[in-house]
């Protein structure tokens, strides 16, 4: 699943492509892949809300996109672009028996495809998309919360991992697997501490972990991974250049040269140093 970083990296790169073009035309392939009646209209923006991208017309009308596990987005005009998760869609004719929505524009159309089927497309009156259920439900990301908001929010959930409730969207937003393991180390906090255990003052270098840690992410193009890719179709390199600890099980610690361990925290794999991060019981 794309996080926060690889949803902002699409939204910025599907801008240049469709921003003020005409949608002329919908055509629905997989029932459950569209919600809602198809429309027509120029796009006027693209926002994002957590890992949703919202699409809104001149009409008074939006779509929310969202790309859960296996989605992609590949426009195809005079230039084409793919996002998500890579395949040989990408350079592939389509429609394919991957593609459920095509959005056709005046010049150039937009394929939705999903493997899996998770993701949708959602048609929403433009001035109900923060009321939907899905946005609605969705807290504060990292550099909308103040350190102490982000504490009062860790003594309601006391008694769980932190690790756990950094990947619960409704207690802070846009935060998964990887930036949460990554926000961790970088404040020297173990993933299985009890949340109500930290300090006012850990609490907001948390927070402000999180919000460098993603930001410098969204900089260089998102984290990919074997799974995302940039808006222009080329990979970030997030963990290439920057990741501390993500995905470096069996190598030296960057910063202390103990080796790295993966463990499992809230039912995901979990990265650690078990020297920059011990647990406040050892």
């Amino acid at each position: 699943m794309p996080e926060l970083p690889e949803v902002e990296t699409i939204k910025r790169g599907l801008s240049k492509f469709i921003i003020n073009k005409k949608l002329t035309r919908t055509t629905i392939l997989c029932a459950k892949s569209f919600v809602g009646t198809p429309v027509t209209g120029t796009v006027k923006a693209i926002r994002r809300f957590g890992k949703a991208l919202i699409i809104d017309l001149d009409n008074g009308k939006s779509l929310m996109i969202h790309l859960r596990m296996t989605g992609q987005l590949i426009y195809d005009g005079k230039e084409r672009f793919a996002a998500g998760h890579p395949s040989d869609n990408f350079i592939d004719k389509l429609p394919n028996r991957q593609t459920r929505v095509v959005l056709e524009f005046d010049s150039g159309s937009l394929f939705f495809n999903d493997q899996r089927k998770f993701g949708f497309i959602k048609v929403i009156d433009t001035n109900q998309v923060e009321q939907d259920a899905f946005i609605k439900k969705l807290a504060k990301e990292p550099w909308q919360m103040s350190g102490d908001e982000f504490y009062e929010k860790l003594q309601k959930h006391k008694n769980s991992p932190i690790k756990a409730v950094l990947l619960d969207q409704t207690i802070i937003c846009g935060l998964g697997n990887i930036y949460a393991d990554e926000s961790l180390f970088m404040s020297g906090i173990h993933p299985a501490t009890k949340a109500g255990s930290l300090t006012k003052k850990e609490a907001t270098v948390l927070l402000n972990m999180a919000d460098r840690a993603m930001n410098i992410s969204i900089a260089s193009g998102g984290s990919t991974m074997k799974d995302y890719v940039k808006a222009d179709g080329t990979k970030g390199d997030y963990l290439d250049k920057f990741a501390q600890i993500f995905n470096r099980t069996g190598k030296p610690c960057l910063v202390c040269g103990t080796t790295v361990e993966k463990i499992r925290v809230a039912g995901r794999g979990t990265h650690i140093c078990p020297n920059c991060q011990r647990r406040k019981d050892d």
